[in-house]
């Protein structure tokens, strides 16, 4: 159904931005004070040196620059007070479980409950190997991780022993102040294409607080993909009504009458949230996305 209600978010310029801490400070505020309901941040911990892993499918190599996503979220924390921070995609098959719980928790305490944590499997087989994670085993392992990061955030003392993980009486402290905290999901990704399969759209619709539809609206499948997660949900017992979506635009990709057309077709597909993206639009200087930003937000709120 329409949302007339939908959120307006930035994409933090992971690979533009550049290393100054000043830099990112200035852009995180700015969103702020420009009224922007929350930034989204990417992840990757390692790039791959393409001139030794051929062929190479993937965007991002050891030439993209990542901050660190959790080290990330505590700087902005600390420069804000109100925007919502956002993981899109937190990368959760190639971390330790109970760690990203922790780490989480920790965000949502420091922010005062301001983390929605966005996760997926990821493309990157080169980082899994790195990290010492089953490249092979991600997506299965994906439902019990949401599930024993949810018992985490909500139970002081948590024995679990599922197929992937043991817990023996143990649990985190500080609890977060979400409890739990969302987690939304990515649909879509390089190797599969950006239309998602059913198996993940499955999972969207049992396990997810929401998603991040990674095809565009005029995608003659669009609207059977996002039935299909509706009715996933609802097979699961759960109300349709209540699971966000978030799209995003590239502010390169078209003018102001452009974005605000996806914006309303997006509207009308009833997405929740909404996410520019700057980078790639030959921008090269924070202050530029800066600017870009506002010139979005006064365009598509407006």
């Amino acid at each position: 159904m329409p949302n007339r209600n939908m959120q307006i978010g930035a994409v933090f310029p992971q690979t533009e931005i550049g290393s100054d801490p000043i830099a990112v400070r200035d852009y995180v505020q700015a969103a702020e004070q420009l009224g922007y309901a929350h930034i989204i941040a990417y992840d990757h911990v390692l790039g791959a040196d393409t001139d030794y892993h051929q062929p190479w499918v993937g965007t991002y190599t050891k030439e993209s620059m990542f901050h660190e996503i959790f080290v990330l979220f505590g700087y902005m924390a600390a420069l804000t007070t109100s925007v919502e921070l956002v993981s899109a995609i937190l990368i959760l098959g190639q971390r330790q479980t109970a760690l990203v719980a922790k780490q989480a928790a920790e965000i949502d305490v420091l922010s005062n409950g301001r983390l929605r944590l966005g996760v997926g499997v990821g493309w990157n087989h080169v980082e899994y190997e790195a990290l010492g994670e089953d490249f092979t085993t991600r997506g299965r392992r994906a439902e019990e991780q949401m599930e024993l990061l949810r018992r985490l955030w909500t139970e002081e003392v948590v024995d679990f022993h599922g197929k992937h993980h043991s817990i023996t009486n143990a649990g985190i402290n500080p609890l977060p102040v979400q409890r739990p905290i969302p987690i939304w999901m990515g649909a879509g990704s390089r190797r599969s294409g950006p239309v998602p399969v059913d198996r993940v759209l499955s999972r969207v619709g049992r396990c997810a607080d929401g998603w991040f539809p990674q095809f565009q609206p005029d995608d003659p499948q669009a609207e059977s993909i996002i039935a299909k997660v509706r009715q996933y949900a609802a097979d699961a017992g759960r109300d349709p009504d209540t699971l966000g979506m978030e799209p995003r635009v590239n502010y390169g990709d078209g003018d102001p009458e452009f974005w605000q057309a996806r914006a309303e077709v997006w509207r009308g597909l009833g997405a929740s949230h909404f996410s520019v993206n700057t980078m790639s639009a030959h921008l090269t200087t924070p202050d530029a996305h800066i600017n870009a930003i506002r010139e979005f937000k006064d365009v598509v709120a407006g």
